[in-house]
C-alpha cells in the first residue's frame, strides 16, 4: 500500500472501533529503504499494513507501536547506529539502536488512533435523555435504549452502561446487563432501592462478584439535585474513573486503560522476542528468524549476513553479549 491507501485504511479501521497506530516516517539518512512520508499501520496484535522500512526499522515500530497503544500516547523514534547521534539527541525522543550494515537512520513518529468511548443508557426520563445528550457532545458514541427494547446483546464487555429505569422493570434490566459484563454498570436510584435489587438478584442466583461491580447509586455524590446535575455527576464519574484507568474492560472504546487490557493480553500471547547477538536488533524468536544453535543455546538474526558473522567467530559475539 502506499501511503494514501494506509490512511484510507486507518480511517476504515477508525469507523469499525478498532485500536490502531499511525506510524509515519518523518526523517530519514540514506541509506535507507524508507522514504520521508511513507505510513503504516500497526494493530493492538502487531500487523503492520504498509511500509515504513527493512527488516532492522520494521521488528523495532511494531514493538514500540503496540506499547503506543496499550498507553495511549505518541512516541517519537530515532532509530539509527550506535553512536550515530550522540548527546544532539532532543529531549522526548526515544532512540532505539539499529545496527545492521547499513548507516541510514530514520526518525519515525507514532501515534495511538483509539475509538471513542460507548456508553448505553437504559431508560426513557429525561436524565436518560440529558447523559446522553452529554456523552454525545463530549465525543463519546452514546445510545439510548428503552428499558423493554433493552437485551444483553446492546452492551459489551468494552461498554459503560447505566441503567436508568427508574423503577420499571430494574431488576430484569440489570440481570441482563451484568451478563454482558460491561466494563462499567451503574444504577440510577437510592441506595435502599439499590439494595432491594441487588438482594433480589443474589437470591436469584447472579454471582455476587458480578453484583459488587454494579455502582449504586451511579454517578458522584452531589447532594440534592436536578436531573440536569444528576445526569452531569454520571457523566463526571465516568470520566474521573476513565481518566484513573479504572475502567478495565478488555478492550473499553477510547482509553489507554480499555486498550492496555486488550493489548496486554496481545502482548502475552506474542511470539517470544531475541537480541540479535552481532548487531543488537530485537528479532522475534522463531524459524523466520535464521535461528542457529552454539553451544546449546539457540541464537536468532535479523538476517543471514549477521548468521554469518556470528557463525565465523561465535567467541567474539557471545562474550561481546556476557559483558552487556
Amino acid at each position: 500500500m502506499d501511503s494514501w491507501d494506509v490512511l484510507a485504511q486507518a480511517s476504515e479501521l477508525a469507523r469499525r472501533g478498532e485500536a490502531f497506530a499511525l506510524a509515519t516516517v518523518v526523517w530519514r539518512q540514506g541509506p535507507s529503504s524508507s522514504q520521508q512520508g511513507s505510513r503504516a499501520i500497526i494493530t493492538a496484535a502487531g500487523e503492520l499494513r504498509g511500509w515504513i522500512g527493512g527488516a532492522c526499522a520494521e521488528p523495532v515500530v511494531i514493538r514500540e507501536a503496540r506499547q503506543v497503544i496499550a498507553e495511549g500516547s505518541a512516541r517519537l523514534l530515532l532509530l539509527g547506529t550506535p553512536g550515530q547521534f550522540g548527546a544532539a539527541v532532543p529531549d522526548g525522543i526515544t532512540v532505539v539502536p539499529i545496527s545492521c550494515q547499513s548507516e541510514g537512520a530514520l526518525e519515525v513518529y507514532i501515534e495511538p488512533v483509539l475509538p471513542a468511548p460507548r456508553l448505553v443508557v437504559i431508560g426513557h426520563s429525561p436524565m436518560a435523555r440529558t447523559l446522553t445528550e452529554l456523552a454525545r457532545v463530549v465525543g463519546w458514541q452514546a445510545d439510548l435504549i428503552a428499558g423493554q427494547d433493552f437485551t444483553t446483546a446492546d452492551a459489551s464487555e468494552s461498554s459503560m452502561v447505566v441503567v436508568a429505569t427508574q423503577g420499571h422493570g430494574d431488576e430484569e434490566i440489570v440481570e441482563q446487563a451484568v451478563a454482558a459484563r460491561p466494563a462499567y454498570l451503574g444504577l440510577v436510584g437510592s441506595r435502599r432501592r439499590g439494595a432491594a435489587v441487588l438482594g433480589y438478584l443474589a437470591d436469584r442466583g447472579v454471582p455476587r462478584e458480578q453484583l459488587d461491580r454494579v455502582k449504586v447509586p451511579a454517578g458522584l455524590d452531589l447532594g440534592s439535585t436536578s436531573h440536569q446535575e444528576i445526569a452531569v455527576a454520571i457523566l463526571a464519574e465516568l470520566v474521573q474513573a476513565r481518566a484513573a484507568g479504572n475502567l478495565r474492560g478488555p478492550a473499553l472504546a477510547g482509553t489507554a486503560g480499555d486498550t492496555a487490557a486488550g493489548t496486554a493480553r496481545s502482548l502475552a500471547t506474542a511470539p517470544a522476542q531475541a537480541t540479535d547477538p552481532v548487531c543488537g536488533m530485537t528479532v522475534e524468536a522463531g524459524p523466520a528468524s535464521y535461528p542457529l544453535k552454539h553451544a546449546g543455546e539457540t541464537y536468532y538474526f535479523c538476517a543471514a549476513s549477521c548468521r554469518r558473522r556470528f557463525q565465523a567467530d561465535p567467541a567474539a559475539y557471545v562474550k561481546k553479549e556476557s559483558r552487556c
